[in-house]
Parts: C-alpha cells; structure tokens; sequence
C-alpha cells in the first residue's frame, strides 16, 4: 500500500480507474489547517494534466506499467497492427496512443510501448530512424541555413538541407522531427 506522503515524481497511479502519471508533488503546510500533497497528474490516455490534492495518509493505488516491444506491420482502418516481438502476438493500437508518431510508421519500426494488464497506455519511437525521401519541395532560403521540404516515406514531413534529393536515406531525430543527416 502506498500512502500519498510516499507520491514521487514518475511513480503511476490508478486514480477512479484512470492511469495517471505523476508530473509533481508538493507537499503543502498551510499556518492554519492539515497538510496535504499538491500533485499534478496526466492522464497516459488522454495526456491531459489535472491538479489533484492528497490527505497525507491517504491511500493511493500505485501501478506497475509492463514496458513491451512491439514491430510495425501495417495501419488497419483507424488502427494500426503491431507484433509483440516477445510472445508473437497481434496487438491493435489506436491512432489516439500514436498521435503524431504515425508520421514515422513502416513496416519493421521497433517501438517500445507500456501496458497495464492488455491496454496500451503509450507508445514510444526510436529516438534516431533512417527514412527515404521521396519528395522535395521548394527552397526556403534564411540568413543562416539554406533549407527545403521534404516528404519521407512515411508521409512525415521535414526541412533538410538543398543537397537532399528524392531516393536519398537521410537520419531522422523523431522526438525533435528533425534533419540529423544523410545515411
């Protein structure tokens, strides 16, 4: 059992049946009154962040999330099918878990995803992918770096540098979305 005197940050929590992962906590003694732990929360599902304030010998339910690798097959309707490389099974991840990592999905991309019991909370991509340009676009030309975009296999686009043609395999950070260089 875990008191909310005990709530760190990073430490999940089962809050009304909603995972919540802890961003802060404070703990507050007012001149007046009974302390408590001021935390902020956000929702793994939702990412949304709420405030929420603890007794401090309130009980909290804290959550083991089970950290999986998982190969990209292909999307399937709004869905998209992956590989659990440990246990070879088919696992189904909605768009909403993705959001923008969709940009960076082809066949055979690792990521490492967290589960609570057989849902899917998050999803996490390579930090560094090597993805081929199919289409670059005009140049955009600053005072400092001359750039262009460029559409990836994936259907991510980016700024690269002039000297990146369609056909070319070029790095990519997917945390940033940017340009690291060509491979």
């Amino acid at each position: 059992m875990t008191t909310a005197n005990q709530i760190t940050p990073g430490m999940t929590l089962n809050i009304d049946g909603k995972i919540f992962r802890v961003e802060s906590s404070v703990k507050v003694t007012a001149p007046k009154g009974t302390p408590f732990i001021k935390t902020k929360l956000r929702n793994l599902i939702t990412d949304e962040t709420i405030e929420k304030n603890f007794k401090l010998d309130q009980i909290v339910q804290e959550v083991s999330l089970l950290e999986r690798n998982l190969e990209f097959l292909y999307p399937e309707g709004k869905e998209y099918l992956f590989l659990d490389v440990g246990n070879l099974e088919q696992v189904l991840v909605p768009s909403a878990i993705l959001s923008d990592k969709v940009d960076y999905l082809k066949e055979g991309i690792q990521v490492k995803a967290m589960f609570y019991g057989e849902t899917i909370f998050a999803v996490e991509l390579p930090q560094f992918l090597e993805i081929m340009v199919v289409k670059t676009e005009g140049a955009e030309t600053a005072a400092e770096q001359a750039t262009k975009k460029a559409v990836l296999e994936t259907g991510a686009k980016i700024d690269v540098p002039l000297f990146i043609e369609s056909g070319d395999v070029i790095k990519v950070d997917t945390q940033v979305n940017e340009y690291i260089q060509r491979v």
